[in-house]
This record gives structure tokens, sequence and C-alpha cells, in this order.
């Protein structure tokens, strides 16, 4: 492994003293490494002088790795521009869950094992993701976790109906609709009543967000299925549509939301040997 891409979070890594520490064992362990941030700062955000950053655009092309500081959201974000690059990515866990993080901040010593090409790659399904409003495509997205059709932060019901390759799977009022990854199993459509499913699966989640009614369960669908997401002829308000937890896209009448899995996956770096499983175990009985 030549060149390291290394991508704190700097809400979460306050100072940068996490990736100060991995970027001096890695310059240890002959790994080149390059400081990029994840996303733009608040313009009063001060960074230290101390530290050089380069442009993420600028780097990824000819790099091997992207590692990641913070939490499950800093993964989520760089999963789509490391995913498009081709280059598998690394996470260390400075937030609360950290469920994709493959290390902690008390863990760096690990990096050192990326010199000598001792891991393994996991690869995780994604989704692709359009709006079609009429004839028009006015929204395309891919991403890891999830896509969620919600009502929005006002106290109302949204009606909305999911279809399974054109044939109606599932019609309710409720605060929405989660359609996940088995990644995206252990996030929000697992706080909403859905499965924990093994990331290696090929499946798509359905999962209804406090749904009025008895009836409306979980579906788990194969990943060769296509689902449509829309308003129901009966609603009378718009929803909102939110990829990986990123901006909502107001939805109206007649827009539809088609998903179905993507040609792309995300690759993440194993260096420890562990289950799906021990993950749940640790991460859940903090």
């Amino acid at each position: 492994m030549n060149q390291v891409i290394l991508t704190p979070n700097p809400y979460r890594d306050r100072g940068f003293q996490t990736v100060r520490r991995a970027q001096q064992i890695l310059k240890e362990a002959g790994v080149e490494t390059k400081l990029c941030l994840p996303f733009d700062v608040d313009k009063t955000f001060e960074l230290p002088r101390d530290l050089h950053f380069s442009r993420l655009d600028r780097e990824i092309g000819h790099s091997d790795l992207v590692i990641c500081f913070g939490g499950d959201g800093t993964i989520l974000h760089m999963a789509k521009t490391a995913t498009r690059a081709g280059i598998p990515i690394l996470g260390v866990n400075i937030g609360t869950m950290g469920f994709m993080a493959e290390l902690e901040s008390t863990e760096l010593e690990q990096l050192r094992r990326l010199a000598g090409n001792e891991y393994t790659v996991d690869r995780r399904m994604m989704l692709d993701v359009s709006v079609r409003r009429g004839r028009d495509i006015i929204f395309h997205d891919i991403c890891l976790n999830d896509v969620v059709v919600t009502k929005g932060a006002i106290a109302r019901i949204v009606h909305l109906t999911v279809e399974c390759d054109g044939v109606q799977a599932l019609a309710c009022g409720g605060d929405g609709v989660i359609v996940a990854t088995p990644t995206g199993s252990t996030a929000y459509s697992l706080s909403a009543g859905g499965p924990i499913v093994e990331p290696e699966a090929d499946s798509i989640l359905i999962t209804p967000i406090c749904a009025h009614d008895v009836v409306s369960r979980c579906i788990v669908a194969s990943g060769k299925r296509v689902i449509t997401v829309g308003l129901s002829e009966n609603a009378r308000r718009n929803a909102f549509l939110s990829v990986d937890g990123g901006k909502a896209l107001r939805l109206n009448m007649g827009d539809a939301a088609t998903i179905r899995k993507s040609d792309l996956e995300t690759r993440l770096i194993r260096l420890k040997d562990r289950s799906f499983y021990d993950v749940v175990n640790m991460k859940f009985r903090k």
C-alpha cells in the first residue's frame, strides 16, 4: 500500500489528535499519507497551521485507501466518493456507535498491518436511487445504508405506497418508510422495528416507520427486486426523501422514487478477525 488518505471529521477529532497519531504510525510503517477533509467546514472553523490539508478530489485518483476518522456518518459520507473512485475505506470510530468502523481510536497500532497488506476486504451492497417527476429524472444517487421517505417535521401522517417489480407490496399511513441495505439494517431500520440482517446478504429491507395499522410489517425482499415508493392517491401532503441521512428532497404527488441494487459496492477494510455477530454483541451491549 503506497498512499493512504486520512479524512478526519474535524468536529469529532478535536485538535486532530487521533489523526495525528495515525499519521505518525503509518509514517513509521513506511506508508505515505495525505490529509483531506471529508466535507467543507464552517468558515469560522480554524484549522491547525501545523497540518497540511490537500484537496480530496486531487488525491483520491491515485490513492489506495481512505481512512475515515469519526462516526458512521463520516463513513457514509465518504462511501460514495471512495466507491466511485474504486478504492476501499477503513473506519476509525470517534463517535458513539461506530457500527461500520473497524477500529476504535485506542486501536491505532493495528494500522501498521496495512504496510504488509495484512487485511481482508468486505464488499457491501449499495442502493441506486432515482426520482422521476413526469418525464424527468430530478434526482439520482447511491447509498450504503438507506433511503428514507418521511412526513417531514410536521406532526401528521403521510400515506405511501411501495411496489416490488410493479406489484403493490405495502400501502400504509404513518411517519414514512425506510428502504435499507443489509448494512443499513442496524441503523434507522432497526430502530423502526426492522430485523438485523448479515451484511453479506443479498436483500433489500422495507420497513414502515410508526405505521398507523397493525398489518404493515417489515418486508425482506430479494436484491433483484426494483422498489418504487410514491405518495398514495389519498395523500394530502408532500413527503421528503433522504439518502444516507443527506439533504431531503421534497416529493410531490405523482413523483416516483425507484430503488434498486447498485452495480457499485462499497469495500470496507478489515484488520481484525471477528464475525458480524461479535460486532453486534459489542456495540449493542454498550
